[in-house]
């Protein structure tokens, strides 16, 4: 991760803005770190950090994960045979 002061960003935004598309920049202010800037090269690499940091994605996540450890749900490893014997059963 690059170190840049707080004011060598605000003279060079757009600059720092194209380097964080491959790496995040942090950002100081007085020598201690003060936020991070994040590039996006694509426009779906802007919909996977929205989707990455949406709290009702995580939540969502999460309440899948518990639900697979108390034994219910499909694994997503396990899903093309679930689909085979579904498929079976249906006729």
């Amino acid at each position: 991760m690059m170190r840049v002061k707080l004011s060598e960003v605000k003279d060079r935004l757009s600059k720092y803005l194209r380097m964080a598309e491959s790496e995040e920049v942090l950002i100081t202010r007085h020598g201690k770190p003060a936020g991070v800037l994040v590039g996006f090269a694509t426009e779906d690499d802007w919909f996977d950090y929205k989707l990455e940091n949406d709290p009702r994605f995580l939540a969502r996540v999460s309440r899948a994960r518990k639900s697979l450890r108390e034994g219910k749900g499909v694994r997503i490893e396990n899903l093309a045979d679930e689909m085979l014997s579904v498929g079976r059963s249906e006729n």
